[in-house]
């Protein structure tokens, strides 16, 4: 999952309220449940957007769990993201993905191995720069990963690893063995305990039907490099196991598609706007409507000044925009909380990962059918998945 955006930083914590949001447009937003969660994060120019949700994710799990607040590392588990993608790069000869691009399932898997740092322990910013840009980095360590695949030795020498990891240090910094923090020492390891999680509570929900429902599988993504496995689902489970965690009190890492023209960063809010037809129409309208060329039809159909018929989302047709690869795997956020419009539809409260720098202080508004048609999966705490669906997927 990718995006890039520029911009700060800001850390704040938000509680569970029900209060009118500065409007956007013409929706008139009403936040009617949020959970508690830090604040708005910046990915600035990195790929990275899979660590920043997750790692929010877990934050806001340590807050519900009545934790202090604590701005968790991403460069540590990029660091090591980075180190095991390219000796899994190099194992099969350059089959697998190598890039900036990962999964949510990924914060975990470091977690359980190497454990964890907080942002002031480790930033990852040792090559001039105030804010993440990964270009460089990684175009020099794919650049060298192809060279060690080409084997100019006849076989891999000792040294190869060390080399990737030598980049690594050199722009995000060597990683720290022990640390200070709060007055007490810590290894990454011990750090990671006391923070009070078990990577454990924690499962990928998604919903396909190229595979049986209620059955785990491998998401057919790029990003996926680890072959993480994600619990299968019909989509209004899917939804029912969101909803039934933000009511409770638990927020929901959410990968999804933003490539859709609904997806309107700047304002604040994502929908899929249903398609005109004449049959809508009458009189004039009609008229003006059917004189339009097939292009005005579509900037129209997107220029939007408040609620808006959408369409109606199906198992068959989000089913459909995966496997024709209109529905993509770009990007990761956390659902935060639930809101309704001026016309009582209902949204999902989502917390970003592109500075504060927006109408509603990096936070936007999603549609239930955009949720619907454009998530590739969810990550939650399996206790918040409610007990029914937990019995079909067999889950403790």
């Amino acid at each position: 999952m990718k995006h890039i955006l520029l911009a700060a930083a800001l850390a704040v914590g938000l509680t569970a309220t029900a209060e009118e949001a500065k409007d956007s447009v013409g929706f008139g937003f009403k936040d009617l449940k949020v959970v508690k969660t830090n604040g708005v994060r910046d990915q600035n120019k990195s790929g990275t957007c899979w660590c920043f949700s997750s790692n929010s994710f877990l934050e806001n799990e340590i807050l519900r769990k009545g934790g202090e607040p604590v701005d968790l590392s991403e460069m540590f588990v990029v660091w090591h993201t980075y180190d095991d993608k390219a000796d899994k790069f190099i194992r099969t000869n350059g089959k697998t993905n190598f890039s900036q691009g990962g999964a949510s399932v990924d914060v975990p898997y470091v977690w359980a191995k190497y454990g964890m740092v907080p942002e002031e322990v480790y930033r990852g910013l040792n090559y001039g720069e105030d804010n993440h840009v990964h270009g460089e980095v990684e175009a020099a360590m794919q650049a060298y990963l192809n060279v060690i695949n080409r084997k100019p030795n006849k076989h891999l020498s000792t040294a190869w690893r060390k080399g990737l990891q030598g980049i690594l240090n050199a722009y995000f910094g060597e990683l720290p063995e022990t640390f200070q923090y709060k007055g007490k020492t810590y290894t990454p390891q011990s750090f990671a305990k006391s923070l009070g999680l078990n990577m454990d509570d924690y499962v990928s929900v998604t919903s396909f039907t190229h595979h049986p429902f209620y059955q785990p599988f491998a998401i057919e993504v790029a990003d996926n490099w680890l072959g993480a496995q994600s619990y299968n689902v019909p989509m209004e489970e899917m939804k029912a196991i969101v909803d039934n965690a933000i009511e409770n009190g638990y927020s929901v890492a959410w990968a999804a598609d933003v490539s859709e023209k609904g997806f309107n960063w700047k304002e604040g809010f994502a929908i899929i706007p249903a398609e005109k037809t004449e049959a809508d129409l009458e009189g004039t309208e009609l008229a003006r409507w059917v004189a339009l060329s097939a292009a005005d039809k579509e900037k129209e159909r997107y220029d939007i000044k408040g609620p808006v018929k959408e369409v109606t989302v199906t198992q068959e047709s989000r089913q459909e925009g995966f496997d024709r690869q209109d529905t993509t795997d770009d990007h990761g956020m956390v659902i935060v909380g639930v809101a309704e419009d001026v016309k009582g539809n209902r949204y999902y409260k989502v917390q970003n990962s592109w500075t504060d720098n927006q109408k509603y202080g990096g936070f936007l508004y999603v549609s239930e059918p955009y949720f619907l048609a454009k998530t590739l999966n969810i990550y939650v705490n399996k206790e918040s998945i409610p007990k029914e669906i937990k019995n079909k997927l067999g889950m403790k």
